[in-house]
């Protein structure tokens, strides 16, 4: 599976990627900012990544500019309540005082709740986490009741909450972001022997603003309107 919005490209993790991604998550600018933050062996890596590797998970490596910069994650899927806990960290630094994990949040954030029509999304946070609480809240992300004494406390983030503060965002994003603005989705032949492509697609078909086509690489889903 990949998906294309704002130039980014999130692409489904592959085991080829999980030595690149524990690198980055070994690093002290990731896993100081994480609740486990003990270093990560190969073993514990490829035991993780097999835990993950299923139709409950959806961890996304992120490119941009044709370069693999961090890992999006929507973990714990519901399919039915169309929920998840999402998760972000970008294991390149020179993009941090940029305006990348601004577009990467707000990407991932319009894909789930206007193209796949999700209903809310988790996200666990440090307390200690100043600068990420201010950010997730300025997405649209709330503090549960009874977490304010939590360490790592659980936000969420409906659809009426982003929405709220949509109109703000999204100006400053297609400022940034002159093109590219409609998703593009793609279900690749793994996709359907996996099972997630019967999950996915009908929370696509029927809907006349998303145009179908098959090509060599898998099934496109583009939004056209």
């Amino acid at each position: 599976m990949k998906v294309y919005k704002y130039g980014i490209v999130f692409e489904r993790l592959k085991e080829h990627d999980i030595e690149l991604v524990r690198e980055w998550r070994n690093s002290d600018a990731v896993r100081l900012n994480m609740e486990y933050r003990d270093i990560i062996t190969e073993e514990q890596q490829l035991k993780w990544f097999r835990s993950i590797d299923n139709l409950s998970h959806n961890y996304l490596m992120i490119w941009y500019k044709g370069e693999k910069i961090g890992l999006l994650n929507d973990k714990n899927i519901d399919w039915e309540k169309r929920t998840s806990e999402s998760g972000l960290f970008l294991g390149r630094t020179e993009f941090y005082s940029t305006f990348v994990p601004f577009l990467i949040s707000v990407a991932g954030i319009e894909v789930n709740f206007h193209f796949m029509n999700w209903e809310k999304q988790f996200a666990h946070i440090l307390r200690s986490n100043t600068n990420a609480i201010k950010y997730n809240t300025a997405l649209g992300y709330q503090l549960i009741p009874g977490q304010e004494n939590v360490e790592n406390q659980l936000y969420e983030m409906t659809r009426e909450s982003y929405e709220a503060k949509s109109a703000k965002i999204s100006k400053a994003v297609k400022a940034i972001a002159a093109d590219d603005i409609l998703p593009k989705l793609l279900l690749e032949p793994e996709d359907y022997k996996s099972g997630l492509a019967a999950l996915i697609e009908p929370l696509l078909l029927d809907r006349p603003e998303i145009r179908i086509s098959e090509t060599d690489e898998g099934k496109w889903f583009v939004e056209t309107s």
